[in-house]
């Protein structure tokens, strides 16, 4: 069965263009570094996000981790807000390999009382304290939410005046970018380091990018190694990550205006609770306001061939992307409807 598949833009797998460029890209030794697709899409990657170098790595969770474990040493706290994907769903790798304590902030949808993160820093000058190595933030935010240019800025100042690094999360930066009508690189530059995805909604099957300065992603190639992260013949890989860079993410409007129309479609069915002015990038979050069997909700809906994540707090997350159109947004609520009405 072909599956309406709402589960993550994880989910999309490479376009036929470049399924063929992967059967006849260049390859050499990644660790050796003389890959040349690769070291072709790092470069690419530096120049669209605008810092001096950029690494492939096989995930986020492990761009992510790289970031911190450069930025860091053991015993620094991170600074984060306490709903982002570093402390929500990288099952405690900062205290792992970092050996990092993360000093999480009160968050609303990924973003912090500026204040509060002022006067959280610390410098050690107490030998009872820590010292902050790093403030992490995240945008878009898993929420679905984009954060405003005034908030990098304002946050990237304080770190600034407090000589410390920010690292941006930026898992789905492209996706802000469109919804912002700016450049990636512009969000980008209120961090010194910033990971972004390649098969989050850009049908890459597989890699991320860690960019920062070139001391910076010299580091992080050291320790990639340590994480087993040195990759061999990644070419193959690489060369779809270069058509997602240069083709996929100029088409992510097109997601939205998916997950809007979704949105508004979802938000007719009486019992669904959905706010479409919160739908900045391709996700849709809905509450069901009444009794329902969540297992049964989701058995049913793959038997109509429509894939779902189990709701978390209470809330479903339906993602569009690629292969998500107008047509399947109106199928998905249509079986939902016809769900909710038994």
């Amino acid at each position: 069965m072909n599956y309406i598949d709402l589960r993550s833009d994880t989910v999309t797998w490479p376009t036929e263009e470049m399924r063929k460029a992967m059967l006849n890209a260049e390859v050499g030794d990644d660790v050796y570094g003389d890959d040349p697709t690769v070291n072709r899409l790092e470069k690419i990657a530096a120049q669209v996000i605008k810092k001096e170098a950029a690494l492939f790595v096989p995930t986020g969770t492990m761009g992510n981790q790289l970031a911190v474990f450069t930025h860091i040493s053991r015993g620094d706290e991170v600074i984060v807000p306490e709903d982002n994907h570093i402390v929500a769903h990288e099952a405690g790798a900062v205290a792992i390999i970092s050996g990092g304590n993360l000093r999480c902030l009160p968050s609303k949808k990924g973003m912090v009382d500026l204040d509060k993160v002022r006067n959280t820093i610390r410098f050690a000058e107490d030998i009872h304290e820590p010292k902050t190595g790093v403030i992490c933030t995240e945008n878009a935010h898993s929420t679905g939410i984009v954060h405003p240019i005034s908030y990098m800025q304002e946050l990237y100042g304080i770190a600034k005046e407090n000589n410390i690094p920010v690292h941006l999360d930026g898992a789905r930066i492209f996706n802000a970018a469109s919804y912002l009508k700016v450049e990636a690189s512009e969000i980008a530059r209120y961090a010194d380091s910033v990971m972004f995805c390649l098969s989050k909604g850009l049908c890459a099957p597989i890699g991320s990018i860690l960019a920062g300065t070139k001391s910076f992603i010299d580091a992080a190639r050291r320790k990639r190694k340590i994480l087993g992260g040195g990759m061999r013949q990644a070419g193959i890989i690489a060369q779809a990550g270069i058509i997602a860079l240069e083709k996929m993410t100029k088409r992510l409007s097109e997601d939205r205006e998916h997950a809007v129309y979704l949105a508004e479609l979802l938000k007719k069915i009486p019992g669904v609770e959905v706010h479409p002015e919160d739908v900045h990038i391709n996700m849709v979050f809905l509450r069901i306001n009444k009794i329902v069997d969540t297992s049964n909700l989701t058995e049913s809906l793959k038997k109509k061939g429509i894939l779902i994540n189990p709701p978390e707090n209470g809330k479903l997350r339906l993602v569009t992307h690629y292969y998500i159109s107008r047509k399947e947004a109106e199928t998905v609520a249509e079986t939902l409807r016809a769900f909710l009405s038994n």
